[in-house]
């Protein structure tokens, strides 16, 4: 995924996590953290034995305000399921028959069952990734083939959530 941090662009990949031990790659760059987030969208951050404490607000979806040692950093983060739903959002691709997690997560809610017709829109899952929580939409009309997760599940980055019996024209 890429995030848009002041003006300037980051390719981020979460590469694991485990309790409050993330690993991410940044511009190539292994980075190793501990981080706890509250509910009110502070959090501590232990990287390098230094400590940071940090406050983000969403200020819109997909877009934050991080503030951290007196500085401010707008970020704008790339729509993560874009390249999952549609093949990369060209109009004309064809239609994708899966959708797959972008980065390793949980599942915390399930909206579809098999045999289900969806619209363009509707809601299908709803994963929690790095303390944030996105919303899955289908991106075409379709039938739910399967749906291979649980709520509750932990999933890794590239895992099949759900596939279509077909896509409805």
């Amino acid at each position: 995924m890429q995030a848009k941090v002041n003006g300037k662009i980051y390719d981020i990949e979460l590469l694991s996590k485990e309790d409050n031990s993330v690993s991410i790659k940044l511009n190539g760059e292994v980075i190793d953290i501990d981080a706890v987030m509250s509910e009110s969208g502070f959090c501590s951050i232990l990287h390098n034995n230094r400590s940071y404490n940090a406050e983000c607000v969403n200020t819109s979806e997909g877009k934050y305000v991080i503030t951290a040692n007196f500085r401010r950093y707008e970020v704008e983060l790339q729509n993560p399921r874009k390249k999952y739903m549609r093949g990369g959002g060209n109009q004309n691709d064809e239609a994708q028959d899966c959708i797959k997690a972008p980065m390793p997560g949980k599942i915390i809610s399930i909206r579809v069952a098999p045999g289900d017709e969806v619209k363009k829109g509707d809601t299908l899952l709803v994963i929690e990734a790095m303390k944030m929580q996105s919303t899955y939409t289908a991106s075409q009309d379709a039938i739910i083939d399967k749906v291979e997760v649980e709520e509750g599940d932990n999933v890794l980055s590239d895992q099949l959530l759900i596939s279509f019996k077909h896509h409805i024209d």
